[in-house]
């Protein structure tokens, strides 16, 4: 009976994007391929989405220290806990992949608890493959313990092209 109230809780808490629901097609150049156990669909392709669509879904901003920057930028675009969310997705992983096919394997809890960010522009400007876009998996670095921090760094997949989500 407890495990019953407790499933119907967090099934009234689940957001309503959780429901299959169809999306339009990318009008834009396609920047990030979603797959695997989510609800929303585009496509026997999966998800394609462009940067008016993941703007839509969400636009966030935060400034960090990097090790890959030498003074301290502004990083924006969609919050992963939004991504989630929006593509219904239940997987316990992610796996993200770079246009050089460098893979992260991320706990999704990443996505949903650690405030990361899918990074599309930085400083204002749009990120570019040479600036380690289209997009960049971002963390909020300032203030993270030293041992940790190496853990989010490798995790941070730029110039990301696709997240599987199983």
């Amino acid at each position: 009976m407890m495990l019953r109230r407790s499933l119907l809780r967090v099934a009234a808490a689940w957001p309503a994007t959780a429901s299959p629901r169809a999306l339009q097609p990318p009008t834009g150049a396609v920047l990030l391929t979603v797959t695997g156990a989510i609800a929303t669909t585009a496509s026997d392709r999966g998800v394609e989405l462009d940067l008016a669509q993941l703007d839509a879904i969400d636009r966030f901003s935060f400034s960090a220290n990097t090790r890959w920057h030498k003074t301290r930028v502004t990083f924006e675009g969609t919050r992963g806990d939004k991504l989630m969310h929006f593509l219904g997705a239940t997987g316990k992983e992610v796996v993200a992949t770079a246009l050089n096919n460098y893979i992260s394997v991320i706990p999704i809890e990443d996505f949903l608890e650690s405030g990361l960010l899918l990074a599309s522009r930085i400083d204002g400007r749009q990120l570019t493959v040479r600036e380690k876009g289209p997009l960049w998996i971002v963390y909020p670095f300032d203030g993270v313990p030293e041992a940790r921090l190496a853990v989010l760094q490798s995790r941070s997949v730029w110039q990301l092209a696709k997240l599987e989500i199983r």
